[in-house]
């Protein structure tokens, strides 16, 4: 009874220290086995593994690919726009010893916090290098910026056991102070611009019409000049057929002549004549047989 006592205190002892000595490494995750903080052995296989319990203490880090956002940084490119840039990074944990050793207790928050500060360095470095503008950052050369940041970032990263997958610039702004002077800049360069744009259409606009005057000129010259040949060639062959006409009687020809004075004088309100009786006038209204016939 004494010695059963005290077997199963010592069975709990041992059963507590075998479960102790054993870990499970997930696949998404490496590990490090500590041993008064320091390293004794890296698990990066997923499965079973052991340590010496009360001993030695085990410490994960994740395996997967992480991501970072970086605050806004201001940049100054070769063309003196100042921008304000937001990006974030990809990243993994690639060397958990160098990692372990670099960063120590601090862990991801400390990593991170260096990280960040490697990554606002190269994008400032690149996009304030010579040759860069702030055209060129907002165009589609904007991949190689990023290519170069993700590289140069990769080299500085590498100490701290971190290899930099990806750097990728998220919104590129004026600054809060530019705004409004830039907006304005632009709303003149616009206003200007629509100004020459009015003044280059009324510049074409008097062109054309200009020419069309000109055209209406020398279109009308030429009817009225067409016209008065017509009327000339008309009045001239009236003219002919008149003198045919009249030709073959020149006493008809007197005849119709005065019936036509008579007409023009007599109409209207024009209808008093104040003439002598034996004017030229009357000489068809006075003779019943013609003029030849008062003349004798």
């Amino acid at each position: 009874m004494r010695r059963s006592t005290y077997i199963l205190p010592i069975i709990v002892i041992a059963l507590a220290l075998v479960f102790s000595s054993v870990f499970i490494v997930d696949e998404r995750e490496k590990a490090l086995v500590l041993q008064f903080g320091q390293i004794k052995s890296v698990k990066e296989d997923p499965g079973l593994a052991f340590k010496i319990p009360l001993i030695q203490d085990v410490v994960r880090y994740d395996d997967r690919i992480l991501s970072l956002d970086t605050p806004p940084t201001e940049v100054t490119p070769s063309d003196d726009r100042r921008l304000v840039v937001d990006a974030f990074a990809r990243y993994r944990i690639s060397d958990v010893v160098q990692f372990r050793q670099a960063v120590g207790v601090g862990g991801l928050r400390s990593a991170e916090d260096r990280l960040e500060g490697i990554l606002n360095a190269q994008i400032r470095a690149v996009l304030g290098s010579e040759g860069v503008t702030s055209n060129t950052i907002l165009s589609a050369d904007r991949a190689a910026l990023m290519a170069r940041i993700t590289d140069q970032a990769r080299t500085r990263a590498r100490p701290l056991g971190l290899d930099v997958v990806d750097v990728r610039l998220k919104q590129t702004n004026l600054p809060a102070q530019n705004l409004d002077a830039t907006f304005e800049r632009m709303r003149a360069e616009r206003e200007r611009e629509a100004t020459d744009e009015r003044a280059r259409g009324e510049e074409a606009a008097q062109r054309v019409r200009a020419q069309a005057d000109r055209t209406v000129v020398e279109l009308v010259s030429e009817a009225n000049r067409e016209a008065e040949i017509v009327r000339g060639e008309a009045d001239a062959e009236r003219n002919r057929i008149y003198a045919e006409a009249f030709g073959q009687d020149e006493e008809f020809f007197e005849f119709y002549r005065s019936l036509s004075a008579y007409t023009r004088s007599l109409q209207g309100s024009n209808s008093t004549l104040v003439i002598t009786p034996d004017s030229e006038f009357f000489n068809y209204l006075d003779s019943a047989t013609g003029r030849a016939a008062a003349a004798e």
